[in-house]
């Protein structure tokens, strides 16, 4: 995801999307220590996009009047 998807966000759906990647990641690393991994730039992209998220909740907490705060 970009940046400006993830600023179109409200709030509780960035905790979904959060918890989801978080559940992939999970899921890639098993997949990783098993030797079953197919594309281990995903778990890159799900580190980025998690940081992304976390920024911009953060974000959204120091300036209550951005976009995307519910």
């Amino acid at each position: 995801m970009k940046i400006e998807e993830i600023r179109g966000l409200k709030e509780a759906e960035m905790g979904r999307v959060a918890e989801e990647l978080r559940r992939e990641r999970f899921h890639l690393r098993v997949q990783q220590q098993t030797g079953q991994l197919e594309k281990p730039n995903r778990l890159r992209e799900i580190r980025r996009t998690l940081a992304r998220i976390e920024t911009t909740k953060s974000q959204n907490r120091k300036a209550p009047g951005r976009k995307g705060v519910s």
